[in-house]
């Protein structure tokens, strides 16, 4: 029989999610950000206490406090509902009836299981319904779904149920590719590997339309 902590290690080892959604508690926001930094500044200073480091060190007096702003603000500042991106479009007055490709948009993200960063380029399309969206908008959303403790097959989706919603269609797609630091820099030590998630809805589904927007992501860019 496998233990608990067991089957814990195995799930994050091999990046398995359960859930679609981020696992927040409801009372994530219950305190302020300025709260959460002092209560992470303590407890990074007890890690780093723990492994022995020695805080009195000019190097090192700022990092539990760097590292808690960082946190809250930075890289897992996407958690707070106050700082989702509004999504504002707009009537397709134009009539542009092709597909809109925002290719090659960085992602920075946290591996959730580990906490290490994952790196990539997320790849996103739609065909209009009626509706447009700021192209700069396609690339906050990218960043609002990043920057949390993420699993790569839940971000892409969340991507695309995002501009789904916004756009008031189903013809959205988003590919990413990302190397991961926790299989890159632990465990295997894969530098070289890469993962490659996505999520095709409406008329992305059908094969031709799919294959019309892979291709547009193998075009190079040069200017």
């Amino acid at each position: 029989m496998i233990k608990n902590e067991e089957f814990q290690d195995e799930l994050g080892d091999n990046h398995v999610s359960l859930s679609a959604n981020n696992p927040v508690r409801d009372d994530a926001f219950d305190i302020t950000d300025d709260e959460k930094i002092e209560k992470i500044k303590k407890d990074v200073e007890s890690i780093l206490i723990t492994l022995g480091m020695d805080l009195t060190d000019d190097s090192l007096k700022g990092t539990p406090n760097r590292v808690a702003k960082m946190f809250v603000t930075e890289i897992f500042g996407g958690l707070n509902p106050a700082k989702k991106p509004k999504a504002s479009t707009f009537d397709n007055n134009y009539k542009y009836g092709e597909m809109l490709v925002e290719k090659n948009i960085i992602v920075y993200s946290t591996c959730e299981h580990h906490l290490l960063p994952i790196i990539g380029r997320a790849h996103v399309a739609y065909i209009s319904n009626g509706r447009v969206i700021g192209l700069s908008k396609m690339n906050r959303i990218v960043e609002y779904y990043s920057k949390r403790p993420q699993v790569q097959e839940r971000l892409t989706m969340q991507i695309v149920q995002e501009l789904q919603i916004a756009l008031g269609t189903e013809n959205v797609a988003c590919v990413i590719d990302a190397k991961h630091l926790c299989v890159n820099s632990r465990g295997i030590s894969d530098i070289e590997s890469s993962t490659v998630t996505s999520e095709f809805g409406g008329k992305f589904k059908d094969s031709v339309t799919r294959r019309e927007f892979l291709d547009y992501i193998k075009l190079e860019t040069k200017f």
